[in-house]
């Protein structure tokens, strides 16, 4: 089992940037796939960007393409979100999530473990 902490979230203007951190215990990162996710208020939690266990594929919304960017270190069990060009409907509590699957998943359901966010707001 792996335990998932969020860090890296707060209050941005629009246009700006944020780095968030996922960072793994309990067993070694690079056993699993990992997804970044967004809920924001009064709607279902949508995808963000995907990536496999060595970090050498990455998928992304349509909605954060060119501007977001997820990576991951195996070495330091950690996986990472920058984001760019920020805009006010980014704001959101974001969540990492890993999976021991294989392949892209764009929904929820096939993560077994989650993080518990971190709240991303962007001012106008």
């Amino acid at each position: 089992q792996v335990q998932l902490v969020e860090s890296g979230g707060g209050l941005v203007q629009a246009g700006g940037s944020l780095r968030l951190s996922c960072a793994a215990s309990g067993r070694t990162l690079s056993l699993y796939r990992m997804g970044w996710f967004r809920q924001a208020p009064g709607k279902e939690r949508e995808f963000v960007a995907h990536i496999n266990r060595s970090g050498g594929s990455t998928y992304y919304a349509n909605s954060v393409k060119g501007r977001f960017t997820i990576s991951r270190d195996n070495a330091k069990n950690t996986v990472y979100l920058q984001m760019n060009s920020l805009k006010p409907e980014d704001t959101a509590v974001y969540y990492c999530a890993a999976d021991a699957g294989v392949g892209v998943s764009t929904t929820p359901g096939p993560y077994d473990y989650w993080g518990q966010g971190t709240q991303v707001t962007v001012s106008s």
